[in-house]
């Protein structure tokens, strides 16, 4: 298994990023690697992403602890998991922490990809994403950060902004 990790702070109380990061369907809108999540019901999501290749995978819902942490595990497809973790940073300020743990398709050539470069690419997208979101939280105006609203935390080099999510997910937004 590979592993990725990446970290930001985001000038908001836990109370108000952890609900963001509940909504795996939003993740194309600030994301550019991810073109789809879409739910079965409230415990299982199907993902499509695109880091050296189009993957796609059904997760299901694992280790959710109210503003503290979530994550996933796939159960087909491309085989990983996740954990996105918030800590309080004084009154108001969250440190989030995602921690990625997958198994690079093609066997021995993804694990070679994987070490010859792909693997750094993921990180640096990763980060870059995560500090979208940081930025378009910190500059979002009050009210605009209920995660319930489909137009919230947009941005422009995310994955719905170039066009590239899914029919699926585009019927999400």
């Amino acid at each position: 298994m590979a592993r990725h990790a990446a970290s930001v702070v985001v000038r908001r109380p836990v109370e108000q990023v952890y609900p963001l990061f509940t909504h795996f369907n939003d993740f194309p809108k600030f994301m550019h690697f991810v073109h789809e999540v879409t739910y079965y019901d409230d415990q299982r999501s199907h993902w499509v992403v695109d880091i050296a290749g189009r993957h796609a995978w059904d997760a299901i819902n694992e280790g959710w602890i109210p503003n503290q942490q979530i994550g996933w595990r796939s159960t087909d497809g491309l085989r990983n998991a996740g954990v996105i973790q918030f800590a309080p940073q004084g009154l108001d300020q969250t440190l989030i922490d995602v921690l990625i743990d997958y198994e690079p398709p093609a066997g021995i050539v993804g694990n070679l990809g994987e070490h010859l470069g792909v693997g750094k690419r993921f990180d640096e997208a990763l980060q870059h994403d995560l500090e979208h979101f940081a930025r378009m939280v910190d500059e979002a105006p009050p009210g605009a950060l209920d995660p319930m609203a489909s137009t919230y935390l947009f941005h422009s080099d995310s994955a719905a902004a170039q066009g590239e999510t899914t029919e699926d997910q585009n019927a999400t937004m």
